[in-house]
């Protein structure tokens, strides 16, 4: 199921069969009061039966309004081509997701907890990024009990993993026991707190990466999108095309998907959930406050 958000063009994807939504796509019953948040009108959580009908849901936010309109209609194939275009971003359903997102959250959350909730939220977002993504080989192997027909990741096509320093560390930290062959690059990349403009400390990007290669950006934090953006820029001059890239993220806020969508079409985000703003400071709200000092305590 898809939510199309007009304002930010992007389309926000989930898997066909999933019962919940973002904060901001609900299905809502005519009677039921609306929530307020930060000046924003949202429905409160909803009341969804186990399955859903297989069917687009198309979103028109407006953020510059204090409201939400949410019209239900079949995905047409024309629908589906133009989605190839854009940027997908998705928040998986899992349940696990929400716990330990409600546990970044808190902030008396100590530190180390802290980073484990981020390790095991990186852990299941990657999961779900590399579905129907990687590549494999096929052949034969010998069993106890006779020949089996099997099919391996590809050891000769490692997914390069970049995480952007320091939080992005905590998130990919269990990237090596979910992926087979990986390798790691790092990024790092500091914002000023007053003008919130990027600036790269550290770049162990390779000069070019090899043809095809799929790569794995991974940032807790999607506020302003300026980090995020430059990341990007870095990778694509070094040959890696847009849909090649999937990005990991532990809060997304709308400015950064707004940024993405338009620089980078046909990019795949995963994220834990999206907040509905970013403050003056350049932090999400009401996201996690800032992730870096919270998973190394400083």
């Amino acid at each position: 199921m898809a939510c199309r958000v007009s304002n930010i063009n992007c389309l926000r994807a989930y898997p066909p069969s999933t019962p919940r939504f973002s904060p901001k796509c609900h299905h809502q019953s005519p009677n039921s009061p609306p929530l307020l948040l930060n000046n924003h009108s949202f429905p409160p959580p909803p009341t969804l039966k186990p399955h859903l009908p297989k069917q687009m849901m198309s979103c028109s936010v407006a953020l510059r309004r204090s409201f939400v309109t949410v019209k239900s209609h079949m995905a047409t194939a024309e629908e589906k081509s133009i989605s190839e275009d854009r940027m997908l971003v998705f928040v998986p359903p899992h349940p696990l997701i929400k716990h330990w997102v409600s546990v970044l959250r808190n902030e008396q959350t100590p530190s180390p907890i802290f980073r484990n909730a981020m390790a095991e939220l990186g852990r299941i977002l990657m999961y779900e990024a590399s579905r129907d993504w990687l590549p494999m080989v096929t052949g034969e192997i010998q069993s106890p009990m006779g020949v089996a027909s099997v099919e391996f990741i590809d050891p000769r096509e490692p997914v390069a993993i970049i995480p952007i320093l320091r939080a992005g560390l905590a998130l990919a930290e269990h990237a090596s026991s979910i992926l087979p062959a990986t390798k790691t690059y790092h990024l790092g990349i500091s914002r000023d707190e007053e003008t919130l403009q990027p600036t790269i400390y550290l770049n162990k990007l390779p000069d070019t990466f090899p043809e095809g290669s799929r790569v794995l950006v991974v940032d807790p934090m999607l506020a302003t999108g300026g980090t995020i953006v430059v990341s990007l820029q870095l990778i694509k001059e070094r040959g890696v095309e847009n849909q090649q890239i999937k990005v990991i993220s532990a809060v997304a806020a709308p400015p950064a998907l707004q940024k993405l969508s338009e620089k980078f079409p046909g990019l795949h985000v995963y994220t834990g959930i999206i907040d509905p703003t970013v403050n003056d400071k350049g932090f999400i709200v009401p996201g996690l406050g800032d992730a870096g000092d919270r998973s190394f305590g400083t």
